[in-house]
């Protein structure tokens, strides 16, 4: 992390769509705080094994973004899962929410959009993670650990895979954006090239 070059703050942010479906979670959740003082932390564990399955299982994956499924098979497929992962009501009718609106593809960008505003809320600093293959547990404690020897405190990881970045990491921290990934470095060798020439 420490060679890693700070490139632009024009990383991409949850979509303000995202940010409103987890906006209104949010406000429902304050809501139910008064007769039930844990639904915060529920709904965010709720929110964070559903993108932990959505990010390590292909085939959850690819149910999620598939267009060609009608609200009802995404109903019963959805359904089926979260009852399987133990998935709290407060997230379901969420799922269901995404589904009558045809958004469900939007699923792991409001669960990350909830985690950011939660981690806002709770003084923490979110931290955007792009990585070629998805991270295992050692990387992520690996990341946390590299972050916090630089100065940043209370972070909470968001992660996001995009293969096309072909290794290394690109890390957003609020307006910081610190890009080691493979395709970058290609890049700048090209440019290099060129402007040699």
């Amino acid at each position: 992390m420490a060679s890693a070059e700070t490139i632009s703050s024009s990383a991409s942010h949850p979509s303000g769509l995202a940010e409103r479906y987890a906006q209104a979670l949010l406000a429902l959740a304050d809501d139910r705080r008064q007769t039930d003082p844990g639904t915060v932390d529920r709904i965010a564990a709720d929110l964070d094994r559903l993108f932990a399955l959505w990010r390590d299982d292909e085939p959850f994956r690819a149910f999620v973004a598939d267009p060609r499924l009608d609200g009802a098979s995404q109903k019963r497929g959805a359904f089926a899962i979260l009852d399987r992962a133990g998935i709290g009501g407060e997230v379901r009718n969420l799922v269901g929410v995404l589904i009558a609106n045809r958004r469900l593809a939007a699923l792991p960008q409001v669960a990350q959009a909830f985690g950011t505003l939660l981690a806002a809320r709770r003084g923490q600093q979110a931290a955007h993670v792009t990585s070629a293959h998805p991270l295992t547990d050692t990387q992520r404690a690996q990341i946390a650990a590299r972050l916090t020897e630089a100065g940043f405190s209370g972070i909470k990881l968001s992660e996001q895979v995009d293969p096309a970045i072909l290794g290394g990491l690109i890390v957003r921290i609020g307006s910081r954006l610190y890009d080691n990934s493979i395709k970058s470095k290609l890049q700048r060798l090209q440019y290099a090239m060129k402007g040699a020439a």
